[in-house]
């Protein structure tokens, strides 16, 4: 049974860019071996995360992510069964925040900054899939 999963989290000040990349890369190894695939968008300190694939390797995941010093108010914006995947390309793609068009957050937010915990799960999806149409998610598939 597949299941996609959609949470916010804060990171701790000292999550930066290498950090970042080496979670990425973590992820990118990982991930394919456990049947997991996803996009992470990272933003002013913020984590917004889609992982799809089984329910328990997923489930799996996420308590990991929830436990995990780096996070903090890590909470649940979504979560589904579903009949296929949306990101079955991407082991764990990444948004490219510099190629994001501030129209986009404001089509979805008050404000033109990424925001997850000021809109429902829904919005949080809908602004996921329009980077992925608008080729905004960038790293190896």
């Amino acid at each position: 049974m597949l299941v996609r999963l959609m949470y916010a989290s804060r990171a701790v000040p000292a999550v930066d860019q290498e950090e970042l990349l080496s979670i990425l890369r973590k992820s990118k190894s990982n991930n394919p071996g456990v049947g997991i695939t996803g996009v992470l968008c990272f933003s002013e300190g913020i984590f917004l995360q889609v992982l799809e694939g089984g329910r328990s390797a997923v489930n799996q995941l996420y308590n990991r992510i929830a436990a995990d010093a780096r996070h903090t108010q890590v909470e649940l914006l979504s979560y589904e069964e579903i009949g296929e995947r949306r990101f079955a390309g991407w082991s764990m793609g990444q948004v490219n925040m510099a190629r994001l068009n501030p129209a986009l957050l404001l089509k979805y937010s008050e404000r033109a900054t990424l925001d997850p915990y000021a809109v429902s799960g829904a919005v949080s999806m809908s602004l996921f899939e329009e980077l992925l149409a608008t080729a905004s998610v960038v790293g190896q598939p």
